[in-house]
């Protein structure tokens, strides 16, 4: 049976837009109280109009480290608790390949991507250990269980990083009560895609998974029993561009 979630508690970072935008949506129409974390205050408002009168802001730059464990604490003096965390801050830099890569910009990459999720897990975890129950969602990447020329190596090691990091909480803290899930998306049709070197066209963006269908699949996690634990999730469009170009090169398909 699927838990009720009502006047539950769940953080979200990287809610401005994409995935994160789509789980507090959905975690929301669920009777959870959102708060939403990200670096643009005018887009989590928009996103907070869209949350039924259940979200708060927290502006955010999961990168900080002092800044992050600053609202951690915040939300858990407010609120007593955070049942649920959504770690989806995430970024890609355009360019991203080994000929083109800047030190800079890997930086900038692992420092949102890897360290931003373990700031956010580090600061969530003692009172989820505390309270017998907590859900942690890593929002990862097909990158992070394959290595691919198109996203780069710093947004392949991040959440390479990040996969490796969701499963060490699971054995850590399980027998606290404490779940860790890493959703690893293949392509998904969220603005990050607007910084790939080659642009995706309109059309194929519409056959990629989209952020409400993840955010569904987070709505569906949350509501789980707390007994059971999905260590992690692919999931991808069914028209997967990267099987669709291997597949054409040896069998029949369809244009």
């Amino acid at each position: 049976m699927l838990r009720d979630l009502t006047d539950k508690v769940a953080w979200i970072t990287g809610a401005g837009t994409g995935i994160g935008e789509g789980g507090a949506v959905a975690l929301a129409a669920l009777g959870m109280h959102v708060v939403l974390s990200g670096r643009r205050e005018a887009r989590l408002q928009e996103v907070a109009a869209r949350c039924q009168g259940r979200a708060t802001i927290e502006v955010l730059d999961v990168a900080d480290q002092e800044a992050v464990q600053t609202t951690a604490s915040r939300i858990i003096e407010q609120y007593g608790r955070i049942d649920v965390l959504v770690a989806s801050a995430g970024i890609n830099v355009k360019e991203r390949n080994w000929h083109n890569v800047s030190i800079e910009d890997w930086n900038s990459v692992i420092n949102i991507d890897l360290n931003g999720a373990f700031y956010c897990n580090q600061a969530v975890l003692p009172t989820m250990k505390a309270q017998g129950d907590g859900l942690i969602i890593n929002i990862s990447s097909w990158a992070g269980k394959h290595v691919s020329v198109v996203t780069g190596p710093a947004y392949t090691a991040a959440k390479h990083g990040m996969n490796a990091m969701n499963e060490s909480i699971n054995m850590e803290a399980g027998a606290f009560g404490v779940r860790a899930c890493a959703i690893c998306p293949g392509e998904v049709a969220t603005p990050i895609l607007d910084n790939r070197p080659i642009p995706v066209p309109a059309e194929e963006k519409a056959r990629m998974v989209q952020s409400e269908d993840c955010g569904d699949v987070i709505a569906f996690l949350a509501q789980l029993p707390s007994h059971v634990c999905i260590n992690d999730l692919t999931i991808s469009p069914t028209w997967n561009r990267g099987y669709v170009s291997q597949a054409r090169a040896q069998v029949p398909m369809p244009d």
